[in-house]
């Protein structure tokens, strides 16, 4: 089975529907100590993975510019629906956890509180949550390989009782500016390291073509970038690494002992090819330990976001073929679509 044929449609509106995104703002205008209260009471994991492996949503593109999937050029533009799809992932008792910006993991506590406020059960109490650092690179900006760090610090990571933080370089040996966000990732392993927070850094060498800069998807390519990326900082103990799939990725996996997680790129509207790369992937190497990714999960098509994170955390954790994935979804989505609304009326 290489694609998705069912007539399902998943709806952000039977899942999240306008009355509750607004509770959210305000809770922002009437009640914003909310959020560290969130952040106090949710019960961390004692460690950062049970089986060695992780499966993590990415929810940091807004903050970098980016809102185009598929064709509408600003569908993730749109909070309710860009929050209510990661909602729809983390919320379910099988993902591992989520990455994002102040903003979306915020919004995400918000959330959790009003929940447990209100005699539910907290869906981030046991969860993954990781902090982004640098979005600064806006896409398509002059000033893209200049990313600077303009998210959470590490102090503030910290505060809040997160489980990491992700930032990231793209390797650019033409371009001086990849040295300024090359130096700032080093400075942010060291800032962690003193808080025993781990750093997953994604990692990648990029050429600049006339529509703006391409990912070199090749062996050679991320080896190079990796050897730069593990070497960062004062220690490396807690680097994970981020970077995308490519053919010959067995090769790609030699060049670090450090565990590396599989990012999944664009949407493309079929989660096939991602979690066919994700089976390959995993078996390229003992310290593949994973993936972290955004848009092919929160916006799979007509797909339900939920059913495809669970298909790709059965892969990682329960070593699943694609064929076992695939099934897995059809099976799977729409179920608990009143997991928030059940709560929160």
């Amino acid at each position: 089975m290489s694609s998705l044929t069912s007539s399902y449609e998943f709806d952000i509106q039977s899942f999240f529907p306008e009355r509750i995104f607004r509770k959210i703002t305000e809770v922002r205008i009437d009640n914003p100590e909310m959020i560290e209260d969130s952040a106090t009471r949710r019960k961390r994991r004692q460690k950062l993975t049970s089986d060695g492996k992780l499966a993590i949503l990415a929810c940091d593109h807004p903050a970098r510019g980016i809102t185009k999937s598929g064709s509408d050029p600003l569908l993730m533009g749109n909070r309710q629906e860009y929050l209510g799809r990661s909602l729809r992932v983390i919320s379910s008792p099988e993902f591992d956890g989520v990455m994002g910006t102040t903003d979306i993991i915020e919004d995400l506590l918000i959330v959790d509180q009003l929940m447990v406020d209100r005699g539910g059960e907290s869906f981030l109490d046991n969860k993954v949550l990781i902090g982004c650092m640098n979005r600064g690179g806006l896409s398509g900006s002059s000033f893209e390989m200049d990313d600077r760090f303009t998210s959470f610090t590490a102090e503030s990571i910290n505060h809040l009782k997160l489980d990491g933080a992700k930032f990231m370089f793209r390797l650019d040996l033409k371009d001086d500016r990849t040295l300024r966000t090359v130096e700032s990732c080093a400075r942010a392993v060291t800032e962690l390291n003193k808080y025993s927070i781990p750093a997953f850094l994604e990692a990648f060498t990029v050429e600049h073509a006339a529509d703006g800069y391409k990912t070199v998807k090749t062996a050679e390519g991320l080896i190079k970038a990796i050897g730069v990326a593990t070497a960062l900082g004062d220690s490396s103990k807690g680097i994970w690494l981020k970077i995308p799939y490519c053919d010959g990725f067995d090769t790609v996996a030699k060049a670090t002992t450090c565990p590396i997680l599989m990012l999944g790129g664009e949407a493309l509207g079929d989660p096939a090819p991602v979690l066919r790369e994700f089976t390959k992937g995993l078996a390229a190497g003992s310290n593949v330990r994973g993936a972290l990714v955004g848009r092919n999960i929160l916006f799979p098509g007509r797909e339900d976001p939920s059913a495809i994170a669970n298909a790709v955390s059965r892969i990682v954790h329960q070593n699943y073929s694609m064929e076992q994935a695939m099934s897995h979804i059809t099976s799977v989505h729409g179920k608990a679509l009143d997991r928030l609304t059940a709560v929160l009326k």
